[in-house]
């Protein structure tokens, strides 16, 4: 029956050989670029190198859409965030429509609680210019945000609300996305690496695959981490990352952009089959250094880390240490009483100015890029599809994308130090 079943998939590979567009990479960046493209009529074939790999960033996330608990100025990234979650509304409500899966959108909002004195000046801070910039923000005292929510530690001195920022399931976006593509006529290969972007007289011609070569007239490379990694290939077989020393082989260059791993905890209140809110109130909580979600089922995350080791996705003790003693200060009768029961690790992919990278490529007619998102790839993710969806069907850059195009970058270095050493898709 294994082999009936992978025969079949070689055949269905070989009749699909041809599309309109191959998105190279699965996280939800990617399939929902491929959605979106799948609404604009395109047919659509989505490359993801591990079914969702270990180490992949979209489901090692903890879903925050929470743009205004960590923003310090209100500048064209800041717009950029309070749009894509702005969006989410609609966008779990389409995505229920077409897949029937919930992916759990709860606008509860969001506790940034101030535990030290510098705490405390650093949230007045951001309270005042919210405030003065007509954002929805509220200021409470230590006792007001324990009687919101009574888990809070005795040391919080203040803190601030924000009712707009919100969280999702992402787990359960990443497979609601996963089915949406294939509503809308598009296919996902699982398991299959994309090894070189095959050039023919200046363009993208096609994806070199473990299965051989996918044709397709547009390729968006929404990789994550791994973008910087996939090199080119002339039709007479020559590669940007494999020619021999002194030989004059030009080829374009993607944009840097490097891993940055986040460590992640998980704790559960209760037993899966009978689960209980891990916090009364069902906010999600930030400290400066920490933070905790809650989920319905009786999940609490801890997170996160933020480390430059590489294409390393372990968990470490030291990073376990961290996250529990971060999540003790915000709510410890609750983290004492936990039992944790799961940690990983994801590798967020972070552009030099640690801003996403939404466009076309300067060098490649044909190329886009979806990628860079960083600590904003799940609350970014249905924007960036109708962004990037706009600049490839309509032809122009919409003013929210203009400041994130690849252009900023200019030709950056595509594999240096430790991007060299991470593998295909």
């Amino acid at each position: 029956m294994a082999e009936s079943f992978v025969m079949a998939m070689r055949n269905k590979c070989e009749s699909d050989r041809k599309c309109d567009a191959v998105v190279i990479g699965g996280g939800v960046i990617g399939l929902a670029a491929a959605r979106e493209l799948g609404r604009g009529g395109l047919r659509v074939t989505v490359l993801e190198r591990g079914g969702q790999r270990h180490g992949a960033a979209s489901p090692a996330a903890a879903g925050m859409l929470a743009p205004q608990a960590e923003a310090n100025e209100a500048d064209d990234f800041f717009r950029l965030q309070c749009a894509g979650r702005d969006a989410y509304p609609a966008f779990a409500g389409e995505l229920h429509a077409e897949t029937g899966i919930d992916i759990e959108l709860d606008q509860t909002g969001t506790l940034y609680v101030a535990l030290t004195e510098e705490d405390e000046m650093e949230l007045t801070r951001r309270h005042i210019w919210q405030t003065q910039a007509g954002l929805t923000v509220e200021r409470l005292t230590g006792a007001e945000a324990r009687r919101i929510e009574p888990a809070l530690s005795p040391r919080v001195r203040m803190a601030l609300r924000f009712a707009t920022d919100w969280q999702v399931e992402n787990r359960r976006l990443v497979h609601a996305l996963t089915a949406a593509v294939k509503f809308y006529g598009g296919t996902v290969w699982e398991g299959v690496a994309a090894t070189r972007l095959r050039l023919e007289r200046g363009r993208v011609a096609g994806v070199e695959t473990e299965r051989g070569i996918l044709s397709a007239p547009i390729i968006v490379l929404a990789a994550g981490a791994w973008t910087s990694l996939l090199p080119f290939a002339t039709a007479g077989g020559e590669s940007s990352a494999h020619h021999a020393p002194g030989e004059d082989v030009e080829m374009p260059e993607h944009p840097r952009v490097e891993p940055v791993r986040g460590q992640m905890l998980c704790f559960r209140s209760s037993l899966p089959t009978s689960p209980q809110p891990p916090l009364a109130s069902g906010h999600v909580i930030y400290s400066p250094r920490g933070y905790l979600v809650p989920r319905r089922d009786g999940r609490l995350l801890a997170g996160a880390t933020t480390e430059r080791v590489g294409f390393d996705p372990s968990v470490t003790a030291a990073g376990r240490d961290t996250l529990t003693a971060h999540a003790i200060e915000i709510a410890p009768a609750v983290i004492s009483e936990l039992p944790l029961v799961e940690a990983w690790a994801g590798l967020r992919p972070r552009a030099a100015d640690e801003r996403p990278v939404i466009g076309a490529s300067l060098a490649v007619p044909n190329l886009f890029y979806a990628t860079g998102h960083y600590r904003n790839g799940i609350l970014l993710a249905p924007l960036t599809a109708t962004l990037i969806a706009e600049i490839i069907i309509a032809g122009r850059v919409p003013p929210l994308a203009a400041p994130f195009t690849p252009a900023r970058l200019g030709r950056a270095a595509a594999c240096a130090g430790s991007l060299s050493h991470a593998g295909s898709f």
